[in-house]
């Protein structure tokens, strides 16, 4: 039997609850930059009213090259997302990439995240769903939204009863994503929440040769129509200066303009919920 909503620390996602926003940078790079830019984050929150989960990953472990800068690791970068979550009192996921990972990250955070290359891992799935947290699967690059069930099965199967599935672009050719919004509702179809995961559906995967590219002035027109389609959460990836973010800078969008785009993708998250059903 499937949660919905399903309960992340404090806050509530899915049928009936507000829009839940995912946020935060790619990678922690220092704590001191991770510490601020919770902070802030945790400030649009209180402001906006939005309720908002904080991300950072403590491993990139999927970089185009063996030479990109992957992260503190996991003891340092735990210890980061520990110290985040005592003082700004939001709660935090990140990114697993081995089973073995599953118990410590389920200690410190309150929502573990599945990359959508390891969407179909039994093993990594598993041993997350027996860590008795939510967890959040992001959608293969390369399935279709109904593939996604026998994810959900295989969460279900380990006894997880609280998960989340994210949309994410599909490939389509060489180096580019594109989005087919009727994922949204066909995978919220499967009975859990979808969250829509603006900014990584805009990566260019390769487009810089030795790193990703992306086409950040994208990621608000998209946000918008999974907003209007009834996506339950949002995530994005922010940055101070994206330009020299040492992880998906290309697609993070620049902290100083969250706010402002938060709250248009607010105005139309309230008038869906206006309309009739």
């Amino acid at each position: 039997m499937l949660n919905n909503p399903v309960t992340i620390g404090p806050l509530r996602c899915g049928r009936g609850q507000p829009l839940v926003v995912i946020a935060g940078p790619c990678v922690i790079e220092t704590e001191a930059s991770t510490l601020a830019i919770a902070q802030r984050l945790r400030q649009i929150a209180e402001k906006l009213a939005v309720p908002l989960i904080f991300k950072a990953s403590f491993d990139k472990a999927n970089r185009t090259s063996v030479h990109s800068f992957r992260g503190p690791g996991l003891t340092e970068g735990l210890a980061v997302l520990r110290r985040v979550k005592q003082s700004t009192g939001l709660p935090i996921t990140t990114d697993l990439h081995e089973r073995e990972q599953a118990g410590p990250v389920a200690e410190v955070c309150d929502l573990l995240q599945i990359p959508a290359f390891l969407a179909r891992q039994t093993d990594l799935l598993l041993a997350a769903a027996a860590t008795g947290r939510p967890i959040h699967v992001k959608k293969s690059q390369f399935l279709a939204p109904w593939d996604m069930k026998n994810v959900v099965d295989k969460l279900v199967a380990g006894g997880c009863q609280d998960v989340l599935l994210g949309e994410r672009g599909t490939f389509f050719g060489y180096g580019r994503l594109v989005n087919d919004m009727r994922a949204i509702p066909q995978m919220q179809s499967l009975g859990v929440p979808v969250v829509f995961d603006a900014t990584h559906s805009v990566q260019e995967p390769g487009g810089l040769g030795a790193s990703t590219g992306g086409n950040r002035a994208m990621v608000e027109p998209l946000a918008r129509a999974a907003t209007a389609l009834g996506a339950d959460a949002l995530f994005f990836e922010t940055h101070p200066d994206p330009d020299r973010a040492r992880s998906d800078g290309p697609n993070s969008l620049p902290l100083d303009q969250f706010a402002d785009v938060l709250q248009r993708l607010l105005v139309v998250r309230r008038a869906i919920e206006g309309m009739p059903s």
